[in-house]
C-alpha cells in the first residue's frame, strides 16, 4: 500500500539548486534510507515530504487519513511546557483516553468521570499502550515526567522529541539522524524496537550500523540522480560498486564513439542532406555523454604533522567530581606513541569533561596532568565552529595563514585546501551561515586538521557528516601516526579506527579494555549469558529457597515498577472506597434476594481484585525497603 508519492520536486536557493525532478514513493512496511553528500538538500526533502517546506515545482501526494511524525535535528519543543505535557500535547487520540483516566485516579470520589475513562481505556485497549510508551520515556532516559522543556539538554530535547514521535504511533516515521544525542545503549534499543515494530521508515542517517540492521531499502542521490537500491547497507555498497564499474565502461565507449563522430564532422560533404543532419544532432547528444565528469572529490587529508617526544601525556590521581556526580577518582594513564583510543558511556558519565581536562579547558579537582613539549593538541569539539556574521568559507581558513605545509615539504594555498574539503571554488565566497549543518562541520574539521596536531581529540566528529566525508576521514585516521582519543557513538567508526576503550561507567568508574567496540560488545553479552547461566544453575532446595531473598534484598525498584508501586495505593484506595459504599448498601434494609445476590458477587469480585493488588503492592514495598 502506497503511503506517500513524491512527484517530480525541486528546490532551489537564489542560484543555488539543491536538486530538480526528484520522483520516489514510500509505500507501508518500508523502511528506507536517503543517502547523499552533505548540502545536496536531504534535510530539505525530508522538510518537504513531512509538510513543513514546498518544493519549487512537482508535488507530494499523501494517502488520506494517515499519520505522519517527523523528527527533526533541532526540534522545535513548547519551552513552557513539561516533559509530560509534551507527550499529552498530541492529537493522538490513546493518548487523550490515557490522560483523562490518570485524571479520573486523581480524583476517586467521582465513580461517573472513573468509570467513562475506564470503559475508555478498554474500548481503544490502551492499557498495553500506556505500558508501552512508559517505557519507551524509561529507555531514552526521560524519567522526570515534571521537568520543564526550558531545563532541558540539547540532547534531552532531541530524546524527547523522539519519544513524541514514537508513542504517537505513525504510519509513516519521518527521521532526521534520529542516533544523533543517544548512547550506545539508547541506539541499539532503538534498533530493536524498529525490527519488532510494522512501521513505515524514512530516515537520513550516518549511522552505518543502524542502515545495515534497520532499512531494508537505501535511496541514494547522487549528482542530481536518485539510485534506488533493495537492501541493506552492505547490499547497497555492492551494487553501487557494480553501477560505477558499469558507468565507467559507458563512459568509456562514449569517448571512442565520440573520437569517431568527430573524425566523420571533420570530414563530412556540405550537402547537408536529413540523415547527415541526424547525425549531426546524435553527436551533440554523445558529445554532451562522453564529456561528462562524476563530480567525485575526495578529501585528501595529508597535512604535515609537528614531531612528538617520548613524553606525551601523563594523568596523575586525577579526582573531578559535580554535586552528586563523580566524574574521576584517583584516575591515573600515561599516554604511549600512536595511542588510538575510544571513549564509550552513557550521557552524563564524563566523558567530554574527560576531554576538556587533558585539553586543559577544565580544571582537576584533584591531582596532576603532564604535557609533553612537543604535545600539540586538535581539539574537535561538539559546539563546532563558531560562526562570525559576514565571514565567507575562505576568510576562516585564511585566519590559519594563506598557505598549509603538507608533507615532504610541499604546500598548498588555502583554496586549494578547501577544494580538498569538497568546498569547489564557488561555494569558497559562500557566507558561513548559509552552510548545511554537514558542511560546518566539515569546515570545522579543516580548521582543527590545519593546525597540525600530533595529538588528534574528536568528541562525537560523526554527527552530521555524510558518509562520503566519514569514510575519508576514516582513512585519514587510519594512517594518523599521532595520538587519538576519540567520543563516539558511531559504532562502525569506533570499529575501524580504536584499538582500545575507555569504557565510562558512571559514579567515577573507568574501565581499560583492550578492543574495539564490536570486541566490547561480544565480551559484554558473553558475560550476561554466563552471568544468567550461573542464576539458572542455583540447585532446588534450600539454596534456591533463600536464593529470592539474597536477590530481593539488592533489588531495587526499576522506574515502570516505581510508577506501578504509586498507581497500586491509588486503585487499593479506590477500591476501598467502592467497598465501603457496596458495604453500604446492605443495611438499607430494603433489598430483594436477587439485589442481595448480585451485591455480594460484586463485593466478592472487588475483594478479589483488593487482595490481589495489595499483595502486589507489598512484594513492590519489600522490593523497595530492600
Amino acid at each position: 500500500m502506497n503511503l506517500l508519492t513524491v512527484e517530480n520536486i525541486s528546490k532551489s536557493y537564489g542560484e543555488l539548486v539543491l536538486f530538480q525532478g526528484l520522483s520516489f514513493g514510500i509505500n507501508k512496511d518500508q523502511k528506507i534510507a536517503l543517502i547523499a553528500k552533505n548540502g545536496t538538500g536531504k534535510t530539505s526533502i525530508l522538510n518537504i515530504i513531512s509538510g513543513l517546506d514546498t518544493p519549487d515545482t512537482g508535488k507530494v501526494n499523501c494517502r488520506k487519513g494517515i499519520r505522519v511524525s517527523f523528527l527533526e535535528q533541532e526540534p522545535a519543543l513548547d519551552p513552557k511546557l513539561t516533559v509530560e505535557e509534551t507527550i499529552f500535547a498530541s492529537d493522538n487520540e490513546v493518548l487523550q483516553v490515557i490522560l483523562s483516566y490518570e485524571k479520573a485516579l486523581e480524583h476517586p470520589e467521582d465513580e461517573d468521570a472513573y468509570q467513562h475513562a475506564f470503559e475508555a481505556m478498554e474500548r481503544f485497549d490502551a492499557w498495553d499502550f500506556e505500558t508501552q510508551y512508559k517505557q519507551i520515556l524509561f529507555k531514552l532516559k526521560l524519567e522526570d515526567l515534571h521537568q520543564r522543556v526550558a531545563l532541558l539538554s540539547g540532547g534531552q530535547k532531541k530524546r524527547l522529541a523522539l519519544a513524541n514521535a514514537l508513542i504517537n504511533r505513525p504510519d509513516l516515521l519521518i527521521l532526521d539522524e534520529p542516533t544523533n544525542h543517544l548512547d550506545l545503549e539508547m541506539i541499539e534499543w532503538l534498533e530493536q524496537y524498529f525490527a519488532k515494530e510494522n512501521i513505515t521508515l524514512f530516515m537520513v542517517t550516518h549511522d552505518r550500523y543502524f542502515l545495515e540492521r534497520v532499512c531494508n531499502e537505501i535511496i541514494e542521490l547522487d549528482n542530481g540522480v536518485l539510485y534506488p537500491y533493495k537492501g541493506n547497507y552492505s547490499y547497497y555498497l555492492e551494487k553501487k560498486e557494480a553501477r560505477l564499474e558499469q558507468e565507467a565502461t559507458e563512459q568509456h565507449k562514449s569517448k571512442q564513439l565520440f573520437k569517431k563522430e568527430l573524425d566523420w564532422m571533420r570530414r563530412q560533404p556540405k550537402a547537408r542532406t536529413t540523415k547527415s543532419k541526424s547525425r549531426i544532432d546524435d553527436f551533440q547528444a554523445i558529445k554532451e555523454k562522453a564529456g561528462q565528469r562524476r563530480k567525485e572529490h575526495e578529501v585528501q587529508l595529508e597535512i604535515n604533522m609537528e614531531r612528538v617526544g617520548s613524553k606525551i601525556l601523563e594523568l596523575h590521581k586525577l579526582v573531578k567530581s559535580f554535586p552528586g556526580k563523580p566524574i574521576l577518582n584517583k584516575f591515573d594513564y600515561i599516554f604511549n606513541k600512536g595511542e588510538r583510543i575510544g571513549i564509550i558511556g552513557k550521557n552524563g558519565t564524563g566523558k567530554t569533561t574527560f576531554l576538556n581536562l587533558i585539553t586543559g579547558m577544565d580544571k582537576p579537582d584533584g591531582g596532576k596532568i603532564v604535557v609533553g613539549d612537543t604535545t600539540k593538541f586538535g581539539y574537535y569539539t561538539q559546539k563546532g565552529i563558531e560562526i562570525k556574521a559576514g565571514q565567507k568559507v575562505i576568510d576562516v581558513i585564511r585566519e590559519f595563514g594563506d598557505y598549509i605545509p603538507l608533507m615532504k615539504g610541499r604546500q598548498i594555498s588555502a583554496q586549494q585546501l578547501l577544494e580538498r574539503f569538497l568546498f569547489d571554488r564557488k561555494k569558497q565566497y559562500d557566507y558561513v551561515e548559509k552552510l548545511s549543518g554537514g558542511e560546518r562541520k566539515r569546515l570545522y574539521l579543516c580548521t582543527v586538521l590545519i593546525q597540525n596536531p600530533n595529538f588528534l581529540i574528536l568528541d562525537e566528529p560523526t554527527n552530521d557528516l555524510d558518509i562520503v566525508t566519514l569514510n575519508v576521514l576514516e582513512s585519514f585516521l587510519l594512517d594518523f601516526p599521532g595520538c587519538l582519543v576519540v567520543v563516539s557513538h558511531d559504532r562502525y567508526f569506533m570499529d575501524k579506527i580504536v584499538d582500545h576503550l575507555f569504557v565510562f561507567r558512571g559514579d567515577a568508574v573507568i574501565e581499560d579494555f583492550p578492543g574495539n567496540y564490536s570486541d566490547f560488545r561480544a565480551y559484554e553479552d558473553s558475560a550476561m549469558i554466563e552471568n544468567r547461566n550461573d542464576k539458572e544453575a542455583v540447585s532446588d532446595g534450600e539454596t534456591a529457597k533463600n536464593s529470592w531473598k539474597t536477590e530481593d534484598k539488592s533489588t531495587k525498584l526499576s522506574y515502570l515498577e516505581q510508577k506501578e508501586h504509586k498507581q497500586l495505593e491509588k486503585d487499593i484506595q479506590k477500591l476501598e472506597l467502592q467497598k465501603h459504599q457496596l458495604q453500604q448498601k446492605f443495611t438499607t434494609g430494603s433489598l430483594t434476594g436477587d439485589e442481595i445476590a448480585e451485591l455480594s458477587i460484586a463485593l466478592k469480585q472487588l475483594t478479589d481484585d483488593m487482595e490481589a493488588k495489595t499483595e502486589r503492592w507489598f512484594i513492590l514495598s519489600a522490593m523497595l525497603e530492600g
